[in-house]
């Protein structure tokens, strides 16, 4: 059963994101229109800087699925109560310090924002604050629910509730935004929606996966040792809000919203690209905790690793390529000409970036073995570096400097020090893993020769032009993949399925 959820959650998780990409295709247009440059701007500002308020959960997540999957493998029930009811009283305490904090936050906004902001702008980045820090504040005790979910594999479930919320999204958004509400409509009915997806997970896990809470004994000493594990997640979780908002905020200061909505569109995009290779590898997290709580054999952990990176990388090679040589005409038509800009800024977030994405299942095999300390340390570092360059950059080149700030800090952190740290430190064959990787590169030649000659010869910038050669260049790489990239493995997943449906096709027609 535990296979099938796995399968079943890997497969969902790319029908939610396949959903959740047409339904961005069809709205997200709408929805810049409906809004304007400006207040797109505005909103992805303010978005950025209540994110910072999300650190404050201090990475007791990851550690809840450390320590659940350690009661869980001794049978102990008990603890497992205990574990629950200290996580829900700590995720509601950190609830209500993040409304202090995020009203604290909307009643400086003048200061925070600089003078770029118009005073109508600054009005309303007070009230969309306040909103979003309530819609935080609230997710936080629902964190212990879907760790829950998570670490007893309920994948099915878990991805059939999220693709529930990208459908109902934006029939719940767009009507207040035809009605002329704006952004402050958007966020109210967001969090509506959220509130409402948080109350259905908490119901799950208390009548479907029974689970049960037990307040009579805080456990003070299991309570220090999961805050010096989550200490250094929660370091984590800053250099991440570094790296990935941080630009926004510099951008707003010196460039106002207009280079922030620029900026936003395209780290949308990013999000979308990082979403291809977490589906993959959040459905292994209970596995390596497992392995690592039974076993710790580094043998079996190399090897799901290089497997899980191998498959993120097929995956994410093939759109990375796509948005190379399709990604701007794409913008263009899709978001407006205006847009343009966001183009470079993308390729310039995605390139890096996917050096840690085809590697991020070692983040939690960091975390089973903690063994995450020194690699926070590092990060931290290199982030602190990101926002030192990144600030000059910014102001030079706009939103390109900002990038090229992100994507420097990216390549030293994740392209050399987390690859020598994973092969010397954590035990797993980094060589093993890149000969595996560099495998694949007889298969990308063709693509990308095709790629360079379809963006020499045609015009893309026509909706037809654009859909026909994309599909030409999705089967030419498919096609070279298959034939000169993919072992058996690979193969096996997509072609045991097919040949599966096509034998119950057949037998229903006999």
């Amino acid at each position: 059963m535990k296979v099938n959820q796995l399968k079943a959650g890997a497969a969902l998780s790319y029908i939610s994101m396949g959903l959740g990409y047409v339904v961005s295709i069809i709205y997200t247009p709408i929805m810049l229109r409906l809004l304007g440059q400006s207040e797109y701007g505005l909103y992805n500002l303010v978005a950025a800087v209540v994110a910072y308020l999300g650190v404050l959960n201090f990475g007791f997540g990851s550690a809840y699925m450390r320590y659940y999957s350690r009661y869980k493998v001794q049978a102990d029930k008990e603890k497992i109560a205990t574990l629950n009811g200290m996580f829900l009283i700590i995720f509601s305490i950190l609830g209500l310090i993040a409304v202090f904090a995020g009203t604290i936050l909307a009643l400086n906004t003048e200061a925070i924002f600089g003078s770029e902001l118009t005073s109508t702008e600054l009005s309303r980045a007070k009230i969309l604050m306040m909103i979003l820090v309530i819609n935080l504040a609230i997710s936080f005790p629902n964190i212990v629910f879907t760790a829950h979910i998570t670490a007893n594999e309920r994948f099915i479930f878990q991805k059939l509730v999220q693709m529930i919320k990208i459908v109902v999204n934006p029939f719940v958004v767009l009507p207040v935004l035809l009605m002329g509400y704006g952004s402050v409509g958007m966020v109210v009915m967001t969090t509506a929606l959220n509130i409402s997806i948080e109350i259905i997970n908490a119901i799950y896990c208390i009548k479907k996966l029974k689970m049960r809470f037990s307040f009579r004994k805080f456990d003070f000493k299991l309570m220090r040792e999961m805050t010096v594990f989550s200490s250094y997640i929660f370091i984590n979780l800053v250099i991440d809000q570094i790296n990935w908002n941080v630009d926004k905020f510099i951008l707003g200061r010196f460039h106002g919203t207009i280079s922030v909505a620029i900026y936003g569109l395209a780290a949308q995009l990013n999000t979308y690209y990082l979403s291809l290779s977490t589906a993959i590898s959040s459905v292994f997290i209970p596995r390596v905790h497992r392995l690592v709580a039974s076993a710790d054999n580094n043998d079996e952990l190399a090897k799901l690793f290089t497997r899980i990176g191998r498959i993120q990388f097929i995956i994410l090679s093939l759109i990375l390529t796509g948005l190379i040589f399709f990604g701007r005409p794409f913008i263009n038509m899709w978001a407006g000409n205006n847009y343009d800009g966001s183009y470079p800024v993308v390729l310039l977030l995605a390139i890096p970036v996917t050096i840690p994405l085809i590697q991020n299942i070692g983040i939690e095999i960091q975390r089973a073995k903690n063994m995450h300390q020194f690699p926070t340390w590092v990060y931290l570092f290199i982030a602190i570096i990101n926002v030192i360059i990144t600030i000059p950059l910014a102001k030079m080149y706009g939103e390109v400097g900002a990038a090229i700030g992100t994507a420097t800090a990216l390549i030293i952190g994740n392209g050399f020090i987390m690859n020598w740290y994973n092969h010397v430190k954590v035990g797993l064959d980094m060589r093993y893993f890149w000969k595996q990787i560099l495998s694949f590169l007889p298969a990308l030649v063709l693509p990308i020769l095709v790629g360079i000659l379809i963006n020499k010869m045609f015009n893309l910038y026509n909706i037809l032009s654009f859909l026909g050669f994309g599909i030409i260049y999705v089967i030419i790489f498919c096609t070279s993949m298959w034939l000169l990239g993919m072992n058996q493995y690979e193969k096996d997943l997509i072609g045991k399925p097919i040949r599966r449906v096509v034998g119950r096709v057949f037998k229903w027609d006999n």
